[in-house]
């Protein structure tokens, strides 16, 4: 540009490049300064880097709607991924097992197939137990998710290996939520021992509530307790140190009452899911 202007002078250079003058003038006067745009790139840039430090299974989009809440500063999911991009900043989560298909065996029919849209509380739940290892012991936790608003409702942890317990714990709680419920409830479960066992059958015949199973060996004919099962671990392994812990049972307590409660969940539009079933009209 220099070398055009001492040739033909500024005046013909901007005309010829189509250029508005006073725009050009600006662009000189910022040479050199930092725009306000890249100031907030430094800042917001900074603000992610620290709520990755403390939420690092959340990804670029929950760390935004954190910010925003906690500063009220509004800017796009745009920047917050261009930021976060630079940054380096990557949501953390450890790489699954998949398990292939097996063959077919029901004991219960599968009576969602594959259509998971609740339209009210308690209409289908999901029921699973999985383990966390603390401090040299495996734990196996096993919780009843309800799918309209990926609300955790019951919840039993056991050290004993093998333990059937947290099984008819949760179950008794499931019971007591739906107690005098007019329409059934929906809940489905893999194959397991105790899922399947006559003892489990006998716990809710007198109760309203349709038992529906996934085929042996297939995890995407549940794939609501599947997908939350694995980010759930993440988050408490990076996030909450479950490994390191000294009571785990009162951990996962408190990690409920977050999870209902606190966090927000990209499928409910961001919202807690306490807060998705409020603003739905249900209690």
């Amino acid at each position: 540009m220099e070398k055009l202007k001492k040739e033909y002078g500024t005046t013909f250079v901007l005309k010829y490049l189509e250029l508005n003058r006073s725009g050009y003038y600006k662009w000189l006067k910022r040479q050199g300064n930092i725009t306000q745009y890249e100031l907030d790139r430094i800042c917001l840039t900074k603000l992610l880097k620290q709520a990755h430090q403390k939420h690092k299974i959340y990804g670029y989009h929950n760390l935004a709607l954190l910010i925003r809440d906690q500063t009220g500063w509004v800017f796009s999911d745009h920047l917050a991924h261009v930021c976060a991009k630079a940054a380096g900043i990557r949501s953390k989560a450890r790489k699954q097992r998949i398990v292939q298909p097996g063959t077919e065996h029901k004991v219960y029919k599968n009576e969602v197939q594959g259509f998971w849209n609740a339209k009210k509380p308690l209409e289908i739940v999901v029921s699973d137990m999985t383990i966390l290892r603390n401090k040299g012991i495996s734990w196996e936790w096993t919780y009843i998710l309800d799918t309209f608003n990926n609300e955790i409702i019951a919840s039993s942890i056991s050290s004993k290996r093998g333990d059937i317990k947290p099984y008819f714990e949760t179950l008794d709680q499931l019971k007591t939520k739906i107690k005098g419920a007019e329409q059934p409830t929906i809940l489905h479960t893999d194959q397991g021992t105790v899922y399947s066992s006559r003892a489990y059958q006998q716990a809710h015949l007198n109760y309203n509530i349709t038992r529906s199973m996934s085929r042996s060996g297939t995890p995407t004919d549940n794939p609501i307790i599947e997908a939350i099962n694995g980010w759930i671990k993440d988050e408490l392994f990076f996030d909450f140190n479950y490994h390191k812990v000294d009571d785990l049972p009162k951990l996962i307590n408190e990690y409920i009452i977050y999870f209902n409660n606190e966090r927000p969940a990209y499928a409910l539009n961001y919202k807690t899911p306490v807060q998705y079933k409020h603003d739905l009209g249900f209690e």
